[in-house]
């Protein structure tokens, strides 16, 4: 019968790490004060409130779920191990070794929220793609890099909202923003930032020759309620009709708005809205934010 202590000891040694970047002691006593708060009659009253304080229990929640998930697993395999020693029973050996496996893959993307130590990780982000030198392939790459990121989203659950979207004359896009909502959203999207190469044979050149294309993406952390005073002389508004990536038209009225921050070069759009009211708040908000952040 083959020996698990070893093993056993070291998702030990992880939970006990775990009960300290998750903050289970203090996320405990918050949960109980959260309890109450979310069950109160008249918490929809302040929505803004009300959503801040749904999403901090949902978060807490989860954690904990997750603190004391692995606990119960680890006493249970434990148990399990302990009972075939005993008993000097190897048939046990590939269950123990499984549960021990997917205890440690657990881990492994749980301590991803250890290295989530900057102020804003663990918010909403605004993202901008623009194409940059390349020509018609530098706008087919950031399309590209618009498509990844969807599809990223999807497969980890987050929500991705075109903010709004400049086509390419040809193929592609120009350039494009778009929030990405969900736990961590900026934290994991902020390596992204930079300048993406991709070096290809061109599909949009006759000889078949070797294209290198770039493509500047800029992330943001989404901030809620920023006080910050904008001098109205140093913003450029813009509308124009809301689209989507390949010229889906959402609304075949000019509601979609953009607002250019001179001072600073900052350029942020929305255009989910049908209202083109509720677009400029939306803008300002993202261009608040980036200021801010800048």
């Amino acid at each position: 019968m083959r020996d698990f202590t070893h093993d056993i000891r070291e998702v030990q040694r992880r939970l006990a790490e775990a009960e300290v970047y998750l903050s289970v002691v203090e996320n405990r006593e918050r949960f109980a004060v959260l309890e109450h708060e979310v069950a109160e009659p008249g918490l929809w009253d302040d929505q803004d409130r009300a959503k801040k304080l749904n999403a901090e229990y949902a978060n807490i929640k989860d954690d904990l779920e997750a603190f004391d998930t692995l606990t119960e697993d680890i006493e249970n395999v434990e148990v399990l191990h302990e009972l075939a020693r005993d008993e000097d029973d190897a048939s046990l050996e590939p269950e123990i070794e499984t549960a021990i496996g997917a205890i440690a893959a657990t881990f492994d993307q749980l301590e991803l929220r250890s290295m989530f130590t900057g102020e804003h990780d663990d918010t909403d982000c605004i993202v901008q793609i623009n194409a940059k030198d390349g020509g018609v392939d530098a706008q087919d790459f950031s399309e590209m890099l618009l498509r990844m990121y969807e599809k990223w989203c999807e497969r980890r659950g987050f929500t991705i909202t075109l903010n709004g979207v400049s086509e390419g004359a040809e193929a592609g896009i120009m350039s494009a923003e778009v929030t990405i909502s969900g736990r961590y959203a900026y934290g994991l999207m902020s390596a992204e930032r930079g300048t993406h190469r991709l070096v290809r044979i061109s599909p949009f050149d006759n000889q078949g020759r070797r294209q290198t294309s770039f493509a500047a993406v800029q992330v943001w952390p989404l901030l809620e309620d920023v006080e910050l005073d904008i001098d109205e002389s140093d913003i450029e508004m813009q509308v124009f009709r809301a689209s989507g990536a390949g010229g889906q038209h959402i609304n075949k009225t000019s509601s979609a708005v953009r607002y250019i921050h001179h001072p600073t070069g900052l350029v942020a759009s929305s255009q989910e809205e049908r209202s083109q009211l509720q677009n400029r708040e939306r803008a300002m908000g993202r261009l608040k934010s980036m200021i801010a952040a800048k």
